[in-house]
């Protein structure tokens, strides 16, 4: 069914639904790689304008990828909870976006209209969103997880402690290890992307990691980033696997790029699970998301990046995750092209994913032929804890070595933590002050600690 809507005295029109959100979002290259953007300002404020008098409950009525065609359609549709929508269901979605920044929408609502909102949905309202409408419906989406400790509690800040190295040479590893624990870095996950995904190499960091956790009682899971039939194999020998991790997409196609379905993720949680090593929880999936994937793997069924980045969200939320990813700036220039697009999509990715229910964070950075530099980042990194991001990296000097991006240190944890007031998981938290790495007001007891975690370095 086409749309149209005037500006200027000059009437637009657009084709469908999934035409509508394409010209609606805010310029990024990778949507003109795709050619789904709209062709100018003005054509993008109709299309903006036209969706915000749209009614929520088409995109409940009108899917922008078939039914019979796509799993995660059928998965959106399916789990809806008409319940849950029904106190917004008259509403329009620009309407929608007047009642999120409404100050008798509270963190409580919006837990309770969750369940009933589907991605496309929050997709819409986040276009015709401006940077500060962005951070102040995420910060107040409140989202909780728990495995060895507790996520996403107000006023705290989690970090993914990420030692990867470029030949997964395990001195190198547990050297960077070290270095994160010591800035008080890790309590979202100690999480290693492998540089080859073989069943024994990952094995082996999977012990690595879990001997230096139970050796100092540490308070965190582990992970290593390998496929998820990596990790199923790795859990029929027995080895010591905390959580699930798998890239994931918004359709179908993107999945089965991947490797994946919903049936095999289904299979390695249940697996997961069998383990039983959660001590405060279960929640044990882990992914990581990203917008231009599905354009990469030219299964975006004509759809913008955000779109379909909104409908991975979908695919997470099945799962019940610990936690969840955008790596933003990560595929280059070619889908987010610089700065400004990177920071956007960024806040869009939290935004969407919190009102979705799920614990959000982010790799907030960027490749080295992208239009963008650490001023970027730092200004992103600040908009993102006040936004509520649950965690962000810790990156060794903010340079990945082995995946070849630039991302966030150590060190600017520490910066985000103590210029909001934020603290990390309240069990890692009592570990930092009961192994003297920080004092009570947080600051960083390193030099004195350090000789009694140099003995975790492998000595061969």
């Amino acid at each position: 069914m086409p749309f149209s809507h005037s500006v200027r005295g000059i009437s637009y029109t657009f084709a469908d639904l999934k035409t509508v959100l394409a010209k609606a979002s805010p310029l990024r290259s990778g949507d003109q790689l795709a050619g789904v953007a709209a062709q100018s300002a003005e054509e993008r404020v109709a299309a903006q304008l036209c969706l915000a008098d749209l009614p929520l409950t088409i995109f409940l009525q009108e899917p922008l990828i078939p039914y019979e065609k796509d799993e995660v359609t059928r998965l959106i549709l399916d789990t809806h909870k008409a319940e849950a929508f029904a106190p917004i269901r008259s509403l329009t979605v620009g309407e929608f976006r007047d009642f999120l920044l409404s100050d008798l929408t509270t963190s409580s609502t919006l837990t309770q209209l969750s369940p009933g909102l589907t991605p496309e949905m929050v997709a819409a309202v986040s276009k015709l969103m401006r940077i500060q409408d962005l951070i102040s419906v995420s910060s107040k989406c409140q989202v909780t997880t728990r495995f060895r400790n507790t996520i996403g509690l107000p006023g705290r800040l989690s970090t993914r402690l990420q030692p990867n190295h470029p030949s997964d040479d395990y001195r190198g590893i547990a050297a960077s290890l070290i270095d994160g624990l010591l800035y008080g870095s890790g309590d979202a996950v100690i999480g290693i992307n492998p540089a080859t995904d073989h069943v024994q190499t990952v094995g082996k960091l999977l012990e690595m990691i879990d001997t230096v956790r139970q050796r100092f009682e540490i308070p965190t899971q582990s992970c290593v980033l390998s496929h998820v039939t990596t990790t199923l194999r790795l859990i029929e020998l027995g080895a010591p696997v905390d959580l699930v991790f798998q890239s994931i997409g918004g359709t179908e196609a993107l999945n089965s790029s991947f490797g994946i379905n919903l049936s095999l993720l289904q299979e390695a949680k249940e697996a997961a699970l069998s383990l039983n090593r959660g001590t405060v929880g279960n929640q044990l999936m882990y992914f990581e998301t990203g917008q231009g994937a599905a354009l990469s793997a030219n299964a975006h069924h004509g759809l913008d990046l955000q779109t379909c980045e909104a409908r991975a969200y979908a695919v997470a939320r099945a799962f019940d995750p610990l936690l969840v990813n955008t790596v933003v700036g990560f595929i280059g220039p070619e889908y987010l092209y610089d700065g400004k697009q990177i920071i956007r999509a960024g806040l869009e990715d939290i935004c969407c994913g919190k009102l979705l229910g799920l614990p959000m964070g982010i790799d907030i950075c960027y490749t080295n032929h992208a239009e963008a530099d650490q001023d970027d980042m730092d200004n992103m990194l600040t908009l993102m804890g006040v936004a509520g991001a649950t965690f962000i990296m810790g990156v060794p000097g903010a340079d990945d070595i082995m995946l070849h991006y630039q991302s966030t240190s150590f060190h600017d944890a520490l910066y985000l933590r103590k210029v909001l007031g934020m603290r990390p998981s309240p069990e890692f938290e009592s570990w930092l002050l009961n192994m003297g790495i920080m004092d009570e007001q947080f600051r960083s007891l390193a030099s004195e600690s350090r000789q009694r975690l140099l003995q975790l370095i492998p000595r061969s």
